[in-house]
């Protein structure tokens, strides 16, 4: 099957003007996700929100696609407003206990480093790759890893690392916010306890939208953090909304609690199915094939380049400044970023050749300034 990539960029606005290589930092939208926020607040006017009730079934929708996107059942997804939410719900609602371990990667994102710093009497290791497995102990509880290294852009063997884990029973998270959308995603594959993605980086969609999956065999015993009137399974029965205590349903929608951002969700779903019609598997290579070209111009250009094989492409030039680097690219509306000392790139589905040899022009320019 052939994509007929100019008119998938059509549907981007903000590349008429900008070359934009950042999707690591923001996604840009489609045109069909701001209409879909828009035809939902008219029908809000319209309807005098007397049909709120189908908004909650459109989502159910929206969460069938998600699953098909990742290979999972619809029941196993939740959505989120954020990748720390779901992090959040993840350590509050198992047993931690003194002296249990959790890991991850040198470098991670926040997130990752963050929380395990919040949780009582663990201890928290951070580890190099190379080490990884030597840091697994019998007292690991949890281990926490990105789809990608938001630096560098290296990816985790996740597959060997969820058998790995697995046999030793141990939870594994995995932010796929960088990296799903561009990347081909099978829970089934890689079986994590729990994968996290915001939806506005690769998933093109607003801020604040977002999906939880959440294993069944964590479900029957990770407790919700959040409880609200969605809590109790009946919560659909709104003239006679239950009063006691929940009774949770067995799928990941427990983690929700209330009311969801239907408008941010409705963008999300025509994300999802943009994706879903283009085919996940021709993204991918699309969106490497795009990163391994901007490799070899930023290797002419002699920089050092981060891991390949990933749509995060990372490259340092020596002792340059390269937030200067970025910033004289943006006043000449190309659009990258710097990370810990690495300028980074992140080309996705609505990018093209032009883009490339734009930005390896102006590149070559910067550096005869420096």
């Amino acid at each position: 099957m052939s994509v007929d990539w100019e008119r998938v960029r059509n549907e981007f606005p903000a590349l008429k003007r900008w070359t934009y290589l950042n999707t690591a930092t923001y996604g840009q939208m489609p045109r069909g996700g701001n209409q879909e926020m828009l035809s939902h607040h008219a029908r809000r006017d319209e309807m005098a929100c007397s049909d709120f009730l189908d908004w909650y079934s459109d989502m159910d929708g929206v969460r069938e696609s998600i699953a098909r996107l990742i290979h999972c059942a619809a029941e196993d997804v939740a959505f989120i407003p954020n990748a720390s939410t779901a992090l959040g719900v993840l350590l509050s609602g198992i047993d931690l206990h003194a002296g249990d371990r959790i890991v991850t990667l040198h470098g991670e994102f926040p997130n990752n480093i963050y929380a395990p710093h919040c949780v009582p009497g663990v201890e928290f290791v951070e580890t190099e790759w190379e080490q990884f497995y030597d840091a697994i102990t019998p007292s690991t509880r949890v281990v926490l890893i990105s789809m990608l290294s938001y630096v560098t852009g290296f990816r985790p063997p996740l597959d060997e690392i969820g058998r790995y884990l697995g046999e030793r029973g141990v939870l594994l998270f995995v932010d796929g916010t960088q990296g799903v959308g561009a990347l081909r995603c099978d829970v089934s594959g890689f079986a994590p306890s729990m994968l996290a993605v915001h939806g506005y980086k690769w998933m093109m969609a607003p801020t604040g939208a977002g999906f939880m999956y959440v294993s069944p065999e964590l479900r029957s015993r990770l407790r919700p953090n959040v409880v609200g009137w969605r809590s109790d399974r009946g919560w659909r029965e709104v003239d006679h909304l239950h009063h006691g205590r929940p009774e949770f349903k067995d799928s990941a929608e427990k983690y929700e609690g209330g009311g969801l951002p239907f408008s941010l969700l409705y963008a999300l779903g025509a994300a999802v199915d943009m994706m879903l019609e283009i085919g996940p598997e021709l993204i991918e290579r699309r969106v490497l094939e795009l990163a391994a070209m901007l490799r070899s111009k930023l290797s002419e250009a002699g920089a050092t380049l981060g891991p390949g094989d990933s749509p995060i492409v990372a490259a340092r030039f020596g002792s340059l400044d390269v937030s200067a680097i970025a910033r004289t690219l943006a006043a000449q509306r190309i659009v990258v970023s710097a990370r810990q000392g690495f300028l980074r790139l992140s080309p996705h589905l609505y990018n093209n050749e032009d883009d490339v040899e734009r930005f390896s022009s102006v590149l070559s320019g910067v550096l005869r300034g420096l």
